[in-house]
């Protein structure tokens, strides 16, 4: 009845909390975007916002703001908006300068440091991000993007082989835009740049009028390539100047996003999916074969013996029985880390469900990251129950204490790295590191409502019946006989996170390039598919494992059965790793530590999640057999 009641209170819960939040959503749950990014008519002649975003590079990893480069500034710097002079709707420019700059030495070394380390400004307009259109073939399908243009590239001039730099100082603006044939406003469907490096000329001296001799409105001479390109270097004249075309397209304004998340791969996701489904398929029968031929063989025989003499030469998994519920060393801390996995299986499933149903769009950006912090704060009610309810049932008295690491145990771990790690961005002087007033929100967050919650949790879970053991446990352990070199612990949990690790690992790749190669990541269809693998095959395997373990008198499963599926968690930052070295870039030791250490709070989050799923999976498994024979 106690697991029962464990499993009904949390799926109740989690039930009413969806249908609450599909509700208040509900009159735009068939829309793709979320209340507040509503489209935007423009009329001929309206003005157009762009708003620079940062400078983001897949080498550094190091987001630094757009003005901690001496671009070309407007008079007043709003919400890091700059207006690009007259840059008005279905106005098209040509050759329109922006400013004049001349470098001095440091500007120089500043803007050498930046194109070497690649980095890219990213820009925005009507929430649509700046993107490079980089053209395939006819045969490979239409072009794909590149999120931002890279401030400059380095090169030589033909016959030298000194490296020099070269920066975009040109930028070719295409506008795509969806007309109301019956009001003539229009909707933006598309935000693409060509950037350009050209050495400006102009004759005479310097003015606002001056008109430039490389390109010119008035004689329709347009920049189309990079012949001369303009070099970065000490005491060098920068002109910066753009063009803005308008292109009608047929696109409507719901599918603008269409183009951006263009998925020229499906077929490797699909492998991944079928990958996925022959290993869970290989488990289920694995399962399949225990339960109904294993078992019910085992249940039978061991229901028929009558004699003392037959029950004293009884062997396998039923020889333990008054031992398998014996609570194991650190039971507190297993408490602890098992409620922590049902707080972050519940926000995985509500985070997957609502992207699925497209109110995580990438047009609300930040939205993924916020949700999962706030799913992630009320889900604590769940980990504050599940790890009470054990707790009693390991004969604990002190569910405040209980509560206390639970709310302090991860949650203190995980901050404790990412406080240092945004030490080390501080240092680095990037924009990207959280500013104290976010800090002290995600703070609050966690002392004014989590551990609140954690607590409210705990307390109705320790009011509850304490879960009763199918079989009564003897005061005196028995002895556990010598084990088979492949039940050695160590080897079975290695072996363990194998398959759950390869049911996700061809998915892994894709959302591992969208973080760390600035690419976006939408297909929470086929990430919800896989995640629903992943839960099967944690479960499977650590119910499997588990059985061979029984089978060999090691009534020790509860730690075993959560690092079984756990050690997963392992060669997740295995395959972090070998990612880091065959396919970034990164080698400031800085940007290295930034990688290897939100990657370890990565596996640390992955190692709760999937010890938890094989835990609760044995934790049903044993109640279920021990309480399916008779015990003399």
């Amino acid at each position: 009845m106690g697991r029962v009641a464990v499993g009904s209170f949390a799926i109740r819960t989690l039930f009413i909390f969806t249908v609450i939040s599909i509700l208040l959503f509900s009159d735009n749950a068939r829309c793709f975007y979320l209340p507040g990014v509503a489209p935007q008519d423009f009329e001929k002649g309206d003005p157009l916002n762009v708003k620079v975003n940062k400078l983001t590079s897949i080498k550094t990893q190091l987001p630094y703001s757009y003005y901690s480069l001496p671009f070309c500034r407007p008079n007043t710097i709003i919400d890091s908006t700059e207006n690009l002079g007259e840059f008005r709707m279905r106005e098209p420019q040509m050759c329109n300068v922006v400013c004049r700059l001349t470098f001095d030495a440091k500007t120089a070394k500043d803007f050498k440091e930046k194109i070497e380390d690649e980095y890219r400004v990213n820009m925005i307009l009507d929430n649509l991000p700046l993107v490079v259109p980089i053209p395939r073939s006819v045969q490979e399908g239409p072009p794909i993007y590149q999120l931002g243009f890279h401030i400059g590239l380095e090169g030589q001039y033909a016959g030298s082989k000194d490296k020099k730099y070269f920066l975009h100082n040109h930028l070719s603006f295409t506008v795509k835009f969806h007309k109301d044939q019956q009001t003539d406003s229009s909707r933006i469907v598309g935000f693409e740049v060509t950037p350009y490096s050209v050495k400006h000329e102009y004759e005479g001296e310097w003015s606002e009028n001056s008109r430039l001799t490389t390109c010119d409105p008035h004689a329709k001479r347009l920049i189309t390539s990079s012949n001369s390109p303009q070099e970065v270097e000490d005491k060098q004249e920068v002109i910066f100047t753009y063009d803005v075309e308008f292109q009608e397209s047929h696109v409507k304004w719901a599918s603008r996003w269409d183009t951006y998340l263009l998925m020229a791969d499906d077929q490797i996701h699909w492998f991944s999916i079928v990958n996925s489904l022959m290993i869970v398929l290989f488990l289920s029968g694995m399962v399949a074969m225990i339960m109904l031929r294993t078992l019910y063989r085992d249940i039978s025989k061991y229901n028929e013996l009558e004699t003392q003499e037959e029950a004293q030469e009884e062997t396998g998994w039923k020889l333990v029985h008054a031992d398998v519920f014996r609570p194991p060393t650190n039971s507190d801390m297993l408490c602890v880390y098992a409620g922590t996995g049902i707080q972050f299986l519940c926000m995985m499933l509500v985070t997957m469900i609502f992207a699925v149903l497209g109110f995580l769009s990438p047009s609300n950006r930040g939205g993924l990251m916020t949700a999962m912090l706030l799913l992630w704060v009320f889900m604590g009610i769940f980990a504050g129950y599940a790890a009470a309810r054990l707790y009693k049932m390991f004969k604990g008295t002190e569910w405040k204490k209980i509560a206390l690491r639970t709310s302090f145990v991860f949650p203190a771990t995980i901050f404790s790295i990412f406080f240092v790690l945004n030490a080390l961005i501080w240092g680095q002087k990037s924009s990207g590191a959280v500013p104290f007033g976010t800090m002290f929100a995600l703070v609050f967050l966690w002392f004014g409502i989590s551990v609140p919650l954690v607590f409210v949790g705990s307390y109705v879970g320790f009011k509850k019946p304490a879960i009763e053991d199918p079989v009564k446990t003897n005061k005196i352990p028995r002895q556990i006989p010598q084990q088979a070199w492949y039940m050695n612990p160590i080897f079975s949990i290695l072996v363990g996170g194998i398959l759950p690790f390869g049911a996700v690992f061809i998915e892994l790749f894709f959302i591992l390039t969208s973080i760390w190669l600035n690419q976006f990541y939408y297909i929470f269809g086929f990430l919800f598919i896989v995640f629903i693998i992943l839960i099967i095959t944690c479960a499977e395997i650590a119910v499997v494992l588990c059985y061979f373990q029984l089978c060999s008198e090691d009534y020790l499963w509860w730690w075993r059965s959560y690092l079984t599926s756990g050690s997963s968690a392992l060669y997740l930052f295995l395959y972090a790793t070998f990612y880091f070295f065959t396919k970034l870039d990164i080698t400031k030791p800085v940007s290295g530590a930034l990688y290897f250490g939100y990657m370890l709070i990565a596996s640390y989050a992955f190692f709760v999640l999937t010890g938890t799923i094989g835990f609760y999976a044995c934790f049903w498994f044993t109640r279920l057999i021990y309480s399916s024979v008779k015990i003399d």
